[in-house]
């Protein structure tokens, strides 16, 4: 089974690029932040929790998105793969992802970090923002917030896949196509 890890800030375009990895590679897309948003919109327990964190820009804790990614996992032992978009986001979010991968026998066989500048990120996710109507991609301070935490927080989750030799990072910036054909390029050279 593959299973990759799709890295980058808010707004480096995950979710844009594991849709065309997923048709490309036959394999199934998680993204923790739709799962949340999800729960939010239909007004579950796991969504009224979760709002307050959303629209602070703060990650969600890691037993809550640890439960949703072993559901997921158990549910999907048949898959061709596995494309993990926004996580794991702590590095115990990733050692317990290790762990629940290593029960069956499976494994992370890469992380790509998708590199885009703080600037670039900021532009991208406002003008997202007038499209989607969410409001934590509305505000100039709560996106500067998330990317502020997502450095703080989740780029030392890089080290833990650095260290098993499994991380690459790739250059976020460019056509769609140009960075699909650097995200193809690395996922084909670690299968």
């Amino acid at each position: 089974m593959l299973n990759i890890i799709l890295f980058g800030a808010p707004g480096c375009g995950k979710g844009t690029q594991a849709a065309r990895i997923k048709e490309k590679y036959n394999i199934n897309h998680i993204s923790t932040g739709e799962v949340i948003r999800g729960e939010i919109s239909r007004g579950t327990e796991l969504g009224k929790s979760m709002q307050s964190y959303i629209e602070a820009g703060k990650l969600a804790p890691d037993s809550i998105v640890i439960g949703m990614i072993r559901n997921y996992i158990a549910e999907h032992k048949d898959a061709v793969g596995n494309i993990f978009d926004g996580f794991p986001r702590t590095t115990a979010q990733a050692e317990e992802f290790d762990r629940i991968l290593a029960e069956d026998g499976l494994a992370v066989n890469v992380m790509i970090y998708m590199d885009v500048p703080e600037e670039e990120l900021v532009k991208r996710i406002l003008l997202r923002g007038k499209d989607s109507g969410r409001a934590d991609d509305a505000s100039e301070d709560v996106i500067r917030n998330r990317i502020a935490v997502y450095r703080e927080q989740t780029e030392i989750v890089a080290d833990h896949y650095s260290k098993q030799g499994k991380y690459v990072a790739i250059d976020g910036v460019g056509t769609m196509d140009e960075v699909f054909d650097r995200i193809c390029a690395a996922i084909d050279a670690n299968k």
